[in-house]
């Protein structure tokens, strides 16, 4: 089937449409399978952009939204609530750290996290303080709105706006082995700037665009303790990490010290619908909480907290209960291992890390590379070639997939991965 309406009337998301490949048109999904207009099934090794928890088209969570279509599809969430939207934010409380206490709602991860810094400014401007700084990691990647974009890396996709962000301290990654020198210069800026941040926002254990980047749990609860320790507030960016990606729930239940503020979506509504959630301490809720009316928190969308999407996460949730979701994570973890363990040493391989369910595969090109190398698109069109829907980050490859996926399915994608980096090597050696 032509797509050449496609060509003619829509503008795709981190596409140059004038030298790009015509968009593959995609018709129906089952489980870790998406299938093409033409016949051809591509594995969905990456979990359609890391949303897809459980399987495309579960029929448990259609089953879910179909009842919810015939009953209540939206209603204005201020001035009004539901059913869903008070069960939601029970069921999410209850596995969020327990010093959250309040469900703020949005539409995605990049708003998630809009709301987050919102909150962190107004929490100090209620208070009477200008507090309008940011620390962030050197490499983040936290969403495309302004917000979002100011405490993310510099670089192609925000330098046309770079000179409307608000300020932000950018501090190395803690990677192993630089944890002190990144403490200590976390700790000069804490001295020196404490009373203009606002907060240290982070993507907590694995930045997700910055390349896979992964470290560990105990250097990032020395981090929330020294903010906690300057009156800095903490916001965990979990829109990637969250619903069992690094082998928890959460990536914060790996740590001692808990962050003030929680920014979800992806995975919550098991990759099926736009959601967003912002959860809070209710410290920060009571600072808000006033006769003041200019106290309050003056954010919303036309479809916060909508009935569709709660019901999509709560039946994300109950499949995680009922179909014991957190023990796939876990073959899934050790299936990775293994096969980390045999492909670490390949000639092509840099590095190789893994993490709960994502394992990253780092390949070396002799050349410093980045997020616009040809050495993606050459990926990239391989395993699409290959029947595998993987999307790298430059030079990394990543494996992120559905938690339903079976072994088998996973032995494919690694055999393919294998035979890549062989047919790389061949390459290289004939050249």
């Amino acid at each position: 089937m032509s797509t050449d309406r496609d060509v003619k009337y829509i503008w795709h998301p981190y596409t140059q449409a004038k030298n790009a490949a015509p968009n593959v048109h995609i018709v129906k999904a089952e489980g870790a399978w998406i299938e093409a207009a033409d016949g051809t099934r591509y594995l969905d090794a990456g979990a359609s952009w890391w949303t897809n928890i459980h399987g495309h088209s579960h029929p448990y969570i259609a089953s879910r939204l179909a009842k919810q279509a015939a009953t209540l599809e939206h209603v204005i969430f201020a001035g009004f609530t539901h059913d869903g939207a008070m069960e939601l934010s029970e069921r999410l409380l209850q596995r969020l750290p327990d010093n959250q206490q309040k469900i703020f709602f949005s539409d995605n991860g990049s708003t998630a996290v809009e709301v987050a810094l919102k909150m962190s400014i107004q929490y100090w401007h209620n208070q009477g303080k200008h507090k309008k700084k940011f620390i962030a990691l050197r490499g983040a990647y936290h969403g495309d709105t302004f917000g979002a974009m100011a405490v993310s890396a510099r670089g192609a996709f925000t330098r046309p706006f770079a000179d409307l962000f608000f300020d932000t301290i950018f501090i190395d990654v803690p990677l192993p082995g630089k944890e002190e020198e990144v403490l200590q210069k976390l700790r000069h800026q804490c001295d020196i700037n404490a009373d203009d941040i606002a907060a240290f926002i982070f993507e907590p254990l694995i930045m997700g665009t910055a390349g896979m980047v992964m470290y560990e749990s105990g250097v990032l609860d020395e981090m929330i303790a020294m903010c906690r320790e300057h009156d800095i507030l903490t916001i965990a960016d979990e829109v990637m990490t969250g619903f069992g990606r690094t082998g928890t729930f959460f990536a914060c239940d790996q740590l001692l010290e808990k962050p003030n503020m929680v920014c979800l979506s992806k995975g919550l509504t098991g990759g099926v619908m736009a959601m967003g959630v912002t959860s809070a301490t209710q410290e920060i809720y009571d600072v808000f909480y006033s006769d003041d009316r200019m106290k309050t928190f003056f954010h919303g969308h036309s479809f916060t907290a909508n009935p569709m999407t709660c019901a999509a996460a709560l039946a994300s949730l109950d499949i995680f209960e009922n179909e014991k979701s957190m023990e796939h994570v876990e073959r899934i973890s050790l299936n990775h291992a293994t096969f980390r363990s045999k492909i670490r040493h390949h000639p092509l391989v840099k590095d190789c890390r893994h993490k709960g369910v994502i394992l990253v595969i780092e390949v070396d090109t002799g050349l410093e590379s980045g997020y616009f190398d040809n050495i993606r698109d050459r990926l990239y069109e391989y395993f699409m070639g290959e029947g595998i829907l993987m999307r790298p980050l430059g030079n990394i490859l990543y494996i992120l997939p559905p938690y339903c996926i079976s072994d088998f399915e996973l032995g494919l994608i690694y055999q393919s991965v294998e035979a890549c980096l062989d047919k790389m090597s061949v390459q290289i050696a004939n050249t």
